[in-house]
């Protein structure tokens, strides 16, 4: 799999990763649990690691510790987290900028303190996309900043991206997929030919690949509890990635759907 460098270290990060959100809000029972534990497997097996969850999506965090110490799997994964009070989480996030300078402070804290590798903020709104800028361009020692980025969501181009690009701050892209809207907006058409000129097999590949052809992304984080649809997501992360003009033709063609 294609990877990133986490430019605050230098620590390779491949490119397509998970989100739990829903997917992994599963019960107890094996029907339930067996897609999901093919689910990590293919994404290690792929040579993905990132793998996003909180306790805010229900019972997604504890169901993927649960897999992960069933599989033995833990030291395979990155795991990113949402004010956890958990060992061994490798990157701490203050979800959706929640009281962010009050957790920020103690994750700097916990960082010195060698509890936390990485320290990032996070929101999901386009409104909140100016704050993020502004917190990422005036707080140093911030290493990851996850934001929804789609196709159908560009926002994060003209102000968040630049600056996450300039000071060095890691970018984690979820909702790549709008859980599942692009889907539906593309239903009945063929995928257009010259999206082989970058390795695009399916459409959920071509929408990865745009994102991942900008530079600041370091990692997409699909969310899905489907096996085969982990697996086409996965092919997002081989081969050719969009230049410059080939994302602009990809923006065309959403534009005139």
């Amino acid at each position: 799999m294609l990877i990133r460098p986490i430019p605050s270290t230098g620590e390779a990060m491949p490119v397509i990763g998970l989100g739990t959100w829903r997917a992994f809000d599963a019960g107890a029972g094996e029907a339930a649990r067996r897609p999901l534990r093919e689910v990590l497997r293919l994404l290690f097996d792929a040579g993905g690691r990132m793998i996003d969850s909180s306790p805010m999506y229900g019972r997604a965090e504890a169901v993927t510790g649960e897999l992960l110490a069933e599989m033995e799997a833990r030291m395979r994964a990155f795991l990113a987290a949402q004010l956890l009070r958990t060992e061994g989480i490798d990157l701490m996030q203050i979800h959706n900028l929640v009281d962010w300078r009050t957790h920020l402070a103690t994750l700097r804290r916990m960082k010195e303190e060698g509890r936390v590798r990485y320290i990032g903020i996070t929101h999901y709104t386009t409104g909140a996309l100016p704050e993020l800028a502004r917190i990422l361009a005036s707080e140093p020692g911030i290493d990851f900043v996850q934001l929804g980025y789609s196709l159908a969501t560009r926002a994060p181009e003209s102000e968040v991206l630049p600056t996450a690009a300039a000071r060095g701050v890691a970018v984690i892209a979820n909702r790549p997929l709008e859980r599942g809207d692009l889907f539906r907006r593309v239903r009945g058409r063929p995928l257009p030919d010259w999206a082989r000129e970058f390795d695009g097999a399916s459409w959920a590949q071509l929408f990865l690949k745009y994102l991942l052809g900008e530079p600041a992304v370091t990692c997409v984080i699909p969310a899905t509890g489907d096996p085969e649809h982990m697996k086409d997501d996965l092919g997002a992360g081989f081969g050719k990635l969009p230049d410059a003009r080939q994302r602009q033709q990809i923006r065309e063609l959403w534009d005139g759907l």
